[in-house]
């Protein structure tokens, strides 16, 4: 009997300290999460992480990705966020080694190493993917058949003359994932190329909105009838009905949106459970949802994807012609941001007036050839195109270090106020340009 009455004892207290273990690491409380991405994408995972660890408060603090940046390096010295939840690769570099992340390794199984030519995760363990995502374009079906233009494939197409006008971006310096797609074809093209390209697709711009979502907005409702996106925002636009489409243009990447914990997070086991929870098999399926429409990381997940759901680990073109190097990205991500604000955000309507001149002056020239038009036109066109640092300049400590805070605000106003002077010459002597080649034309 005393035998019997000691084992019961003793499994009793086995069962009290197994129970005190299990509740000891079970998450609980708040956990506050900086975030870029949109309402539709965060309050899903929030209700569904909420409903599988009830003892938890999954708070939301939407930034865009540069401000978000910015609100962990300011609050760094009495840290109060536990994840930073992004799409942009190399803000989650920026962040790192500025010694702001945490490493974690998460539990889930399944996940490959990489997507496409990327790594899926960080190697040092500072950030880990959730979902992925290309960049493209996205058009308006009714827009395009309405005004008579073709559907574009590539990014070159965007500067042909029919789109002048047609056409909207968001700014890099407000939305992370635009940055992403200025780099992306930055690298794909090469530094010189890859700008020519995007100065000569912003002529044909109708506006630059302030936050990414401003531009599947604009092409849904037709305000303007094409727009360069993240894929998820046309994916998500098809699926609740708006008539749109998209293409995955050849120099595109497909790269992991991340998470991250931040370094002396208030509630280390709540964000790392949060991270479990996105790479589990429910967490991955959410991403399937019409509203959110993002690429898993998990390719089991596609097994319930809709028809036609873009699969990067089927179609391996997807991403193969750009091997995106994130430590290039972040070493001018301040200074890509800055030179695109000062030579097209902030003298759009120079931009727009010179490219305009000179799309007259070529129609003119395909009438009547005249070798001295000719000749202005293609110095016009290397105005536009001329950059005023070159790319090694643009990844120089003289002139990266002058961005991102740190004592350098004079250098970098200096700098900005030279790069935006050199644009509005260059795109005045432009347009001067073209406009004298038309006249010989008449």
């Amino acid at each position: 009997m005393r035998k019997t009455v000691t084992a019961i004892a003793l499994a009793a207290t086995m069962l009290t300290t197994t129970a005190g273990v299990a509740m000891a690491q079970s998450p609980s409380g708040r956990v506050v999460v900086v975030t870029s991405f949109p309402n539709d994408l965060t309050s899903a995972f929030q209700q569904a992480f909420q409903a599988a660890y009830p003892g938890v408060t999954l708070e939301v603090q939407n930034r865009n990705t540069n401000a978000g940046v910015k609100y962990l390096q300011e609050t760094a010295a009495n840290n109060a966020t536990d994840l930073f939840w992004a799409s942009a690769p190399d803000a989650f570099e920026v962040l790192k080694e500025a010694g702001l992340l945490a490493q974690y390794t998460p539990k889930v199984e399944g996940i490959p190493d990489r997507i496409g030519a990327y790594h899926m995760n960080d190697p040092e363990g500072y950030y880990s993917g959730f979902a992925a995502s290309g960049y493209g374009i996205m058009w308006n079906t009714r827009y395009l058949q309405a005004n008579d233009l073709p559907a574009p494939k590539e990014w070159d197409d965007l500067a042909k003359p029919i789109y002048f006008d047609h056409v909207a971006m968001a700014a890099p310096s407000r939305s992370g994932t635009t940055h992403l797609t200025i780099e992306t074809i930055l690298q794909g093209e090469g530094w010189d190329k890859g700008w020519k390209t995007l100065k000569e697709i912003s002529g044909n711009f109708r506006t630059i909105t302030e936050r990414s979502f401003g531009v599947p907005d604009g092409v849904n409702t037709g305000s303007f009838g094409l727009g360069i996106v993240i894929d998820f925002f046309a994916l998500s636009s098809q699926a609740s009905g708006f008539p749109v489409d998209m293409v995955y243009p050849t120099v595109t990447t497909i790269v992991p949106a991340n998470i991250a914990i931040v370094k002396n997070a208030p509630n280390r086991a709540g964000a790392e459970a949060f991270i479990d929870f996105l790479l589990s098999e429910e967490g991955q399926e959410i991403l399937l949802n019409p509203a959110i429409r993002r690429l898993p990381v998990n390719p089991k997940t596609y097994a319930k994807a809709p028809e036609g759901y873009p699969n990067p680990f089927e179609d391996t073109s997807l991403g193969a012609a750009v091997n995106f190097d994130v430590n290039v990205s972040q070493a001018r991500y301040n200074v890509v941001d800055a030179l695109f604000d000062q030579l097209v955000t902030f003298q759009l309507a120079e931009l727009k007036t010179a490219t305009q001149a000179i799309q007259r002056a070529e129609i003119a020239l395909e009438k009547k050839d005249n070798a001295e038009a000719r000749a202005l036109v293609e110095e016009a066109r290397a105005l536009i195109a001329a950059m005023p640092i070159t790319e090694a300049q643009a990844s120089d400590p003289s002139i990266a270090g002058a961005f991102g805070g740190g004592g350098g605000e004079a250098r970098q106003a200096e700098l900005e106020q030279g790069w935006a002077s050199f644009a509005r010459t260059n795109y005045g002597n432009a347009r001067q340009k073209a406009e004298q080649a038309l006249k010989m034309l008449r």
